[in-house]
């Protein structure tokens, strides 16, 4: 019987930098009165505040939830109010190696964007990402730029030789997340098990990058069993199969 549910957010529980919508919300909060459950992203933590704590219901459910931004090198729980336990913060030079390489990496491939909504690279402090449209981008801009990851695959060829000590993915719909050497969502799903203490065969990871290079694949590498999704739309039917098996094995 599984006792985790492990979701990544950005593309897999709401679109793009969009807050959860009210269905995905109630099926969620069902979810967390039978079982645990994590959310690990590249996001940083405003952004798990406004996409999704904003529609979930604020009750005693939210002690089943662990919250993971910047692909698992921040920690929060719930206990009254949310209390982050760890961070694994970048040193200042480091900083400046990566934003300097990414900058390098996207002229030499090519795809610098015309025009950008925001900042194109952002420190969130554990983890640098790069948007190629920027952060505040409209989705439907972003769902139109690299939705088969063949840009952001060349930019990541360019870059894994520029800053071989750090680890390089690609999530959402325009992102590159750098975080240290060994510091993805493995390492994410790790820290779960050890604090939880849950071990990886009673947990299920779902998410919409799974696969060699997506910033969701180290959770499948990591021993967990995985289900790929193309969007909210199709998490939400899968989310409902697993409550479903859940009450029935209860």
């Amino acid at each position: 019987m599984k006792k985790l549910i492990v979701f990544d957010l950005d593309g897999t529980l709401a679109e793009s930098k969009s807050p959860l919508d009210a269905e995905m919300a109630g099926i969620l909060h069902d979810l967390l009165g039978i079982v645990k459950v994590a959310v690990i992203s590249g996001g940083d933590w405003p952004q798990f505040e406004k996409q999704l704590l904003f529609n979930l219901p604020h009750d005693e459910c939210l002690a089943n939830l662990s919250l993971l931004p910047t692909c698992g090198t921040k920690f929060f729980e719930y206990k009254s109010d949310w209390k982050k336990l760890y961070s694994e913060d970048f040193t200042a030079d480091e900083k400046a190696k990566i934003i300097c390489s990414l900058k390098k990496a996207v002229a030499e491939a090519g795809f610098k964007a015309e025009k950008v909504w925001g900042e194109a690279i952002e420190d969130r402090g554990s983890q640098i990402t790069f948007s190629a449209l920027g952060q505040q981008a409209p989705l439907k801009e972003k769902e139109k730029w690299d939705p088969d990851y063949a840009k952001r695959k060349q930019i990541k060829a360019i870059l894994d030789p520029l800053i071989p000590g750090f680890s390089v993915r690609m999530g959402g719909a325009t992102s590159i997340d750098v975080t240290k050497p060994g510091i993805d969502k493995a390492y994410g799903i790790r820290k779960l098990r050890a604090l939880l203490g849950i071990p990886l065969k009673e947990m299920i990871f779902i998410g919409d990058a799974l696969f060699p290079g997506g910033n969701d694949y180290p959770a499948e590498e990591a021993g967990v069993v995985s289900i790929p999704v193309r969007g909210p739309n199709e998490t939400k039917p899968v989310t409902k199969a697993i409550i479903a098996c859940l009450e029935s094995n209860s």
